[in-house]
């Protein structure tokens, strides 16, 4: 057994420190990193239209107040305990946070390649050696071992790195992502619940129709016994009020569906749920439209696409490492004796140490076609963020446009009702000095109420545009609620310690 002196010390430490020494002059390969360039436009198209209603507003320094809980802005009690419900026990929500938790460990994983592996792998290893052929007597021995080994890979060329760095752009990428499905379900909550109190607005209406309906019948049954009336008019009346029964029941099909999809958006199965019928005054909140160029800020989808640019950017570094060599320093060093009293004795000391390198010579242009690969990744998530940044103009002009008509359509469906209601008057006062028939007042009726109907769900489309809007314009998220990746690279135990 080789004995340990000075100068082999000596020696080891001068291999051991070569690669370390190369690691602090390391250089990074890839490509430097820039967010792709994006035509955006100097204000919304919409946001300067006349006639757009009060919808809308110049964002103002004091609409950061409004971030985080946006529904609130609509003032309703019942929507705020649904929300939060939602961010309690929506399962997206809990699937994409889930989604963040696994990339946040790769972000660990990779770091981890920064350290050497250490191994070890005892035994106690019985063997015999035969002595010759046809013989019986051999030999027999017990090999004591227990080996220690380690390797490590200076990052050289920046491989680790570039890994690291790739794996937190993702994680960054999984964090924006995750606020993206919280801000659709939101969102996605919020229309239903307009819908479905469009839904019971109209049945309100519809009630209060077959009412009416149910008095005009006993007002022409009491005609026809006076006989001033006829049997025909009585029949109409009869005929009117089934027909709008008939549609009041069928209100609570649509009315129901959007109960069962509030209560899938909050975690809550459909069977014991339930949101009890109202019809609150609801008024749509003024809403910050801001500048286009905010907007890059302002969506976490827009966010998450750029994220998956700079991760596509820092594979191609990865990929471009493997035309380098890689260096790898080995050492493993234990006890290994064929007596148990001398196994962990000194003289039974073993261990060796050196340096490795390994470079591929020929590879028939893998490593290129690699690289290809990933650069064509990376133009096709620059294609990806430039189309989610002109659908998220076209949502916000979208929601824009619907503001400025819908605040149109509501003034002149109000505007028609009055219209009918004169015109329903002067009906029915005609039907009852006997000058004009009953079919007169039937259609005066049916004109009101699909007047009344379409106010009813214009208001509720207006709602709804607005909330869509607010999500369009990123519910006041913005790019600084994703974490660093040094806080992403935190583990749960780190986070508890930081918090305290």
């Amino acid at each position: 057994m080789a004995q340990v002196t000075s100068k082999t010390i000596g020696r080891l430490a001068r291999i051991a420190c070569g690669p370390v020494m190369a690691l602090l002059t390391a250089c990074s390969i890839g490509p430097k990193y820039a967010r792709p360039a994006v035509p955006v436009p100097p204000a919304y198209k919409e946001a300067g239209a006349s006639n757009a209603g009060d919808m809308w507003k110049p964002a103002q320094p004091n609409d950061g107040s409004s971030r985080g809980k946006w529904w609130e802005k609509f003032d309703d009690a019942k929507l705020n305990e649904l929300e939060e419900q939602l961010n309690a026990a929506n399962q997206s929500v809990a699937g994409a946070a889930a989604s963040v938790q696994a990339a946040r460990a790769m972000i660990r994983e990779a770091r981890a390649q920064y350290f050497p592996t250490v191994t070890t792998s005892p035994s106690i290893t019985n063997s015999r050696l035969a002595t010759g052929f046809g013989k019986a007597l051999g030999i027999t021995y017990t090999t004591y071992s227990l080996p220690f080994g380690a390797s490590w890979e200076p990052d050289l060329w920046g491989r680790v790195r570039a890994t690291v760095r790739a794996s937190s752009f993702g994680a960054q990428a999984s964090v924006a992502d995750l606020d993206n499905v919280r801000l659709a379900a939101q969102a996605e909550l919020a229309a239903d619940y307009y819908e479905l109190r469009g839904q019971d607005a109209l049945k309100q209406l519809s009630d209060s129709t077959v009412s009416a309906y149910r008095e005009a019948l006993e007002l022409t049954r009491d005609l026809y016994k006076a006989g001033v009336g006829n049997d025909e008019a009585v029949a109409q009346a009869e005929s009117q009020l089934k027909a709008a029964q008939a549609e009041d029941t069928n209100l609570g099909v649509l009315r129901a569906q959007y109960e069962h999809a509030i209560a899938v958006l909050a975690g809550q199965p459909a069977s014991t749920f339930a949101v009890p019928a109202d019809v609150p005054k609801a008024s749509a909140p003024s809403i910050p439209a801001g500048v286009p160029s905010e907007l890059l800020e302002r969506r976490p989808d827009i966010a998450s696409a750029e994220r998956a640019v700079a991760q596509a950017n820092a594979q191609i570094g990865i990929a471009k490492t493997a035309f380098f060599p890689a260096t790898t320093l080995s050492a493993s060093a234990g006890f290994q004796s064929l007596s148990i009293a001398k196994w962990l004795s000194w003289p039974s000391r073993v261990w060796s140490v050196g340096p490795g390198l390994a470079q591929t010579i020929f590879d028939a242009g893998l490593r290129r076609a690699t690289v290809q690969q990933f650069q064509a990744s990376y133009d096709q998530t620059v294609a990806n963020y430039r189309q989610t940044v002109l659908a998220a103009f076209q949502e916000v002009e979208d929601n824009l446009s619907a503001l400025r008509v819908l605040t149109q359509v509501v003034e002149q469906r109000d505007s028609a009702i009055e219209s009918a209601e004169r015109n329903l008057r002067e009906a029915d006062v005609r039907y009852r000095a006997g000058i004009d028939p009953y079919l007169n007042v039937i259609a005066a009726q049916t004109a009101l109420l699909a007047g009344r109907q379409a106010a009813v769900t214009a208001r509720m489309q207006r709602m709804v545009a607005s909330v869509q809007l607010i999500k369009a314009l990123g519910g006041g998220w913005d790019t600084t609620r994703i974490p660093s990746p040094k806080e992403l690279g935190r583990s749960a135990s780190d986070e508890s310690r930081a918090k305290r």
